[in-house]
């Protein structure tokens, strides 16, 4: 491995400069009965709204505190997808769950979509739909455990629906997980295609704006990947779609060009063994999701390791592509709601990357750096002290220690040194408490041992509504011989 490289990197957030620990989460809305498996934003001309789903119910979560009425009960599930669109009667969001019939939300009021409702849709059985997309300015929907999809008329929220159905073109069976809109210059200039993504692992894409009119809409092709990963499979990221199947986490422009066979094309490739395990363990679990956060250039994968506890998340930089793995979110769902990242988890939402704590907790962030034989992997060493450089702005619990020979057994012990103390505002006494001056900085040398050919330090943090910055590493050998 690289010497920038870690083999456990948890909490710890890599920027292109350092490593920090991640930001802590607060509890934005409160008092919800059941596990939150859905988020939704709804965007209108002037406002902006967050709906989420648990049990029967939909609550708005638009601000925090302690949680209404619900605004939508009665239901089967609460795993909705949702989709906004704008048309000449104003700002709408669907909502569909496979089970009840389509909610239309207008910015006011929630409307259940039949072949009878106001407005309608006809021609199907609503209930069905269990995916929406505004894809060329309509809407598509995808029929439960069919390969069959339906879409309405131009820019409208009723009407009567056609289908378009894929059981000739999907040769593996199957059924549709999951539609999105894929934005790709393929010769004729930059357009939307249709991706759609079955349960075999076929994407099948389509050109055109009409599918009925067959010089306007054309199959441009159909590739196999590893079978998807969970119904919120797809993510538009920038002018491409991720996919998170078997094989990882693809862009379907390096997928749908290239050998399945070649990992590199995955942007998971880095950390390929841990995704390929937990996919292995959890995969059928509900809860996969693809998150980007781009005031942090951050791309997050959701792992639901057991629904409402022990959820887990992969987390990459954009900037370097680092990987590294956040816990202590136990987060069902995801969602950007005013260009910032909310969670559902078990009675509440959580606001993520909020204050420097987990809801007033403490976050614990664990390192192990790659192993390094120092270009010499036949002379052994002995380490006699260890010098991890750290920013922080109080005194945070550090434990550091190094590991020889890649074990991975815990051998840190903690790092004697004491923070800067500051006078608190409104208690503190004027002329003679210290005044907090941002960052210190914690440079002291610790004893450590080990005895081997490859050594890689282990670096242990756990603060609460602290910053804590770790810059590098020092490290203190002695050579001995070569055996």
């Amino acid at each position: 491995m690289p010497p920038t490289d870690a083999v456990t990197l948890n909490n710890w957030w890599p920027t292109p400069t350092d490593v920090r620990l991640r930001g802590g989460y607060t509890r934005w809305l409160t008092g919800i009965s059941g596990q939150v498996e859905t988020l939704m934003s709804y965007a209108g001309a002037a406002t902006t709204k967050m709906f989420a789903a648990a049990g029967t119910a939909i609550y708005d979560a638009t601000t925090t505190g302690a949680v209404g009425a619900a605004v939508v009960s009665g239901k089967t599930n609460a795993r909705w997808q949702s989709q906004n669109i704008t048309t000449a009667g104003g700002n709408y969001m669907y909502a569909v769950n496979g089970a009840d019939s389509p909610l239309l939300y207008d910015g006011t009021n929630w409307t259940v979509i039949t072949g009878v409702s106001v407005p309608a849709i006809t021609g199907v059985t609503t209930s069905t739909f269990s995916d929406v997309l505004l894809h060329q300015n309509r809407l598509w929907f995808v029929q439960k455990n069919t390969l069959k999809l339906w879409y309405l008329p131009v820019i409208s929220v009723g009407g009567a629906a056609a289908a378009l159905d894929l059981s000739s073109v999907a040769t593996l069976g199957g059924y549709i997980v999951s539609i999105l809109s894929w934005t790709i210059d393929a010769g004729l200039g930059v357009d939307d295609h249709l991706v759609v993504v079955t349960s075999r692992g076929e994407v099948i894409v389509y050109r055109g704006n009409d599918p009925s009119a067959a010089g306007t809409f054309a199959l441009v092709g159909v590739w196999q990947i590893g079978a998807p990963v969970g119904t919120r499979c797809l993510m538009k990221y920038a002018g491409d779609c991720l996919v998170v199947c078997q094989d990882g986490v693809y862009p379907l422009s390096g997928a749908l060009q290239s050998s399945r066979t070649n990992p590199k094309v995955s942007i998971t490739d880095k950390i390929q063994f841990a995704v390929s395990e937990a996919v292995t363990s959890y995969g059928s679990n509900f809860g996969w999701e693809l998150l980007y956060y781009p005031k942090l250039n951050a791309l997050w994968l959701n792992v639901p390791v057991a629904e409402g506890n022990n959820q887990q998340q992969f987390a990459m930089n954009t900037i370097t592509r680092s990987w590294t793995q956040f816990t202590g979110w136990n987060a069902n769902c995801w969602t950007l709601f005013n260009d910032e990242p909310f969670f559902g988890a078990n009675g509440f939402v959580g606001k993520a990357w909020s204050g420097a704590s987990d809801n007033a907790g403490a976050i614990a962030a664990n390192a192990l750096q790659a192993f390094n034989t120092f270009r010499n992997p036949a002379l052994l060493k002995r380490v006699t002290m260890l010098r991890p450089i750290f920013q922080t702005n109080g005194a945070p619990a550090i434990q550091v220690g190094t590991n020889v020979d890649y074990s991975t057994t815990d051998t840190t012990s903690p790092l004697a040194y004491s923070g800067t103390a500051t006078g608190a505002w409104g208690s503190g006494l004027w002329g003679s408490a210290t005044w907090g001056s941002g960052l210190s900085l914690l440079n002291q040398w610790q004893g450590a041992t080990g005895l081997g050919y490859a050594i890689a330090p282990r670096v242990k943090a756990t603060a609460s509504g602290l910053d804590v910055i770790w810059s590098s590493t020092d490290i203190v050998m002695e050579p001995g011989a070569i055996l």
